[in-house]
């Protein structure tokens, strides 16, 4: 009884039981297993994380599905965003986005930030509901606000293109600052442009060179190119970087 209660604080501390992930996802999956099957509901939105992953456990969507379906009718707000994310990509189920936007738009209007930003790529695409840029504009506002990196880019690409608002190149540029401090690739990359425009090629570089750490491999694609038609020489060296990193990604 004693290891278990050790087992299940760890999965309530968020801090040591990232830790135990890491060291040990055989033994983490156990633990959330365990104290899932108490009810303990950041265990269940957390087993179903792990099952649609596969860290430690055999992969599972549809399992990882229901998971997310328990822990959110529990009012667990990133299991409900994670059951947007599924109807949205098609994890353990058929793709539907209109479906994951009814989720993502329920744990938005709780305040959870990632729904925000995952509703506001839908409205923004107009993906499973009326394309509207307002609304999208306005959640990736509200989330930025609450500290997310990826929305702080997206709203600073709506301020310096002035897309439905009056263009802001200095809002922009510091929106994108944040994004890029908050270590989100997209706004590294971002903020290198705005430093490159205006001539401060060596801090563009060191942004454009943590952009490349952390970048998938489509964002390594759409933005060699762009880097490769710089007119700095160092910029457009990046640029292949950029294509030599991609390669390795993708197993070339």
């Amino acid at each position: 009884m004693a290891d278990f209660r050790l087992r299940r604080e760890e999965v309530l501390d968020g801090e040591r039981f990232t830790a135990m992930l890491a060291e040990s996802p055989a033994r983490a999956a156990q633990a959330i297993l365990l104290a899932a099957g108490e009810g303990v509901l950041e265990a269940q939105a957390l087993l179903g994380q792990i099952l649609l992953d596969g860290q430690g456990i055999a992969q599972d969507q549809p399992l990882a599905l229901r998971w997310f379906e328990i822990a959110a009718g529990q009012g667990h707000l990133m299991a409900r965003n994670m059951l947007g994310r599924c109807h949205e990509q098609g994890w353990g189920c058929l793709v539907n986005a209109s479906v994951a936007a009814r989720h993502y738009r329920v744990a938005a209007e709780a305040g959870l930030d990632w729904a925000m930003y995952n509703f506001a790529n839908l409205l923004a695409t107009g993906r499973g509901v009326a394309e509207d840029h307002l609304q999208a504009l306005a959640l990736y506002q509200r989330a930025a606000e609450a500290g997310h990196a990826k929305s702080m880019n997206l709203l600073g690409r709506y301020l310096e293109e002035g897309q439905v608002c009056p263009a802001d190149l200095a809002g922009a540029r510091d929106w994108y600052r944040r994004s890029a401090e908050g270590g989100d690739f997209r706004g590294q990359f971002s903020y290198a442009t705005v430093l490159a425009d205006e001539g401060h090629v060596d801090e563009a570089l060191v942004w454009l060179e943590r952009a490349l750490v952390g970048g998938n491999l489509n964002f390594l694609r759409v933005s060699s190119e762009s880097l490769l038609g710089a007119c700095h020489p160092q910029i457009r060296a990046m640029g292949q970087a950029y294509r030599t990193h991609m390669a390795k990604l993708s197993g070339r």
